[in-house]
């Protein structure tokens, strides 16, 4: 119950699939929680779902590809919660599904404003409070897709290669002051985006079996199993680890 006791954490795109996962977990065991998302409703309801169990969650509305908005709601949260310990950079797209040569400008940017501009964005305004606390965990997430390749969804996969770097940059500019900055690295996990990812398959049920076939251990992930890696993360226990990559992807990456 105490792994991250007393400690204020921001989760981005926080109301569902991991970051649903990883509000509740870092809630559960000790953390001050603010959710953050651009879904007001699920956002607000996970907010309260957490209060009812006996711990700490409020919301803000967050659009993290908006500068005024992030450095104002990271702003409130450091005042309503004391500061800022534990950043957790969740939200996500997985936007347009075409050839390079077919994406227009737009699209390609519709991508990488949240994808990767929301994690410069989010990590530019908490790393004041990180170092005011004396040292912080800004966990990024990442994917599978920042680590190999595939033919398809091509603005995604340059957004979670470009934010592993960005992590690994950040480690080394910051571990001075204490703060220690990772990616997590996901294979296919049972949430909301990968189910839109099917939805407009022929036979999403046939697309599904493919997904599961990608990974040895013959399943998709749930979110608890990246939620807990986060957890770790986030917590002391992992004080000695910056700048890495931790893979939680079913031995998708060991083919």
């Amino acid at each position: 119950m105490n792994r991250v006791k007393d400690k204020v954490a921001i989760v981005t795109g926080g109301s569902l699939g991991i970051g649903r996962s990883a509000s509740i977990l870092l809630a559960k065991e000790g953390a001050k929680v603010a959710v953050t998302d651009i879904l007001d409703t699920e956002g607000n309801a996970l907010a309260e779902e957490i209060k009812a169990m006996g711990f700490v969650a409020e919301f803000w509305h967050l659009d993290t590809s908006n500068e005024a908005n992030v450095r104002e709601v990271l702003f409130n949260i450091g005042e309503k919660f004391g500061g800022i310990d534990i950043l957790v950079n969740n939200a996500g797209i997985s936007g347009i599904n075409k050839p390079t040569d077919e994406i227009t400008y737009e699209e390609w940017n519709a991508v990488l404003k949240i994808n990767v501009n929301g994690v410069f964005l989010c990590t530019k305004y908490v790393i004041p409070f990180m170092k005011a606390a004396g040292g912080g965990s800004i966990i990024n997430m990442s994917s599978v897709y920042g680590l190999v390749g595939a033919a398809d969804i091509p603005p995604y996969h340059a957004s979670k290669g470009a934010v592993r770097l960005m992590s690994k940059t950040d480690a080394m500019f910051y571990a001075k002051d204490r703060i220690r900055v990772n990616s997590v690295h996901p294979g296919f996990i049972n949430t909301p985006m990968v189910q839109n990812f099917l939805k407009p398959m022929t036979d999403p049920k046939e697309g599904l079996k493919l997904l599961e076939s990608l990974h040895p251990v013959g399943h998709l992930g749930e979110p608890d199993d990246i939620g807990y890696g986060i957890l770790y993360l986030a917590s002391d226990e992992a004080k000695f680890i910056t700048g890495s990559e931790l893979v939680i992807d079913g031995g998708y990456t060991a083919r």
